[in-house]
């Protein structure tokens, strides 16, 4: 790693990636707030400085005024494995735990932090699901249960039925955990299948 004049990196006009607007004014923020955190994440380059991992970043330093940036250099990649390297790193696997973020961090400092999808005052990003959990079975609607003994089964069914991951509310708005809404509205499916 070492330390480098910010006009000898060269931006990858093939990256994929890219933030915009409201993002990537709260990237530049970042920065400016906690610059430390540039050595700890190098920009990664190849032989020719240009750039393979951080592209918006070395974007978001420039708009933040920086004359230097970290820079790791892996100048021993093929082609292919600098293609497969820019994908690689712009993936998000995982996922966040949404009930621990809701209860152990502080939402303003999330938000001010860059987290996306995040529900925050105004909860915005939460999909509201369609029909709200039910926890039972009440006598003013009729219901079909369907079991399905194998994961196969079930993840063939998750796609047939659209099933998606939703967050149930707390009474005081917040988000409570995330979770598979189980609950369909028949009539809404059936119209879906008749149209077919």
């Amino acid at each position: 790693m070492e330390k480098v004049k910010i006009s000898k990196v060269v931006p990858n006009k093939n990256n994929p990636r890219i933030i915009k607007d409201q993002k990537f004014k709260k990237l530049v923020k970042s920065i400016k707030d906690f610059p430390e955190m540039l050595k700890l994440r190098p920009i990664v380059v190849n032989k020719d400085l240009v750039v393979l991992g951080g592209n918006m970043r070395l974007k978001a330093c420039k708009e933040a005024g920086l004359k230097e940036v970290y820079i790791l250099k892996a100048d021993d990649l093929t082609e292919e494995q600098q293609q497969e390297f820019i994908v690689k790193d712009n993936v998000g696997f995982g996922e966040w735990d949404w009930d621990i973020l809701a209860n152990d961090w502080d939402a303003n400092k999330l938000e001010e932090w860059g987290l996306d999808g995040f529900p925050f005052e105004d909860f915005t990003g939460v999909e509201e699901p369609e029909i709200e959990f039910s926890e039972y079975l009440d006598e003013k609607h009729n219901y079909v249960v369907l079991l399905f003994d194998s994961e196969v089964d079930w993840l063939s069914a998750q796609t047939h039925f659209n099933i998606k991951s939703v967050h149930s509310m707390r009474a005081n708005g917040k988000p409570w955990s995330k979770g598979i809404g189980r609950v369909l509205n028949g009539a809404k499916y059936l119209k879906d299948i008749k149209d077919e």
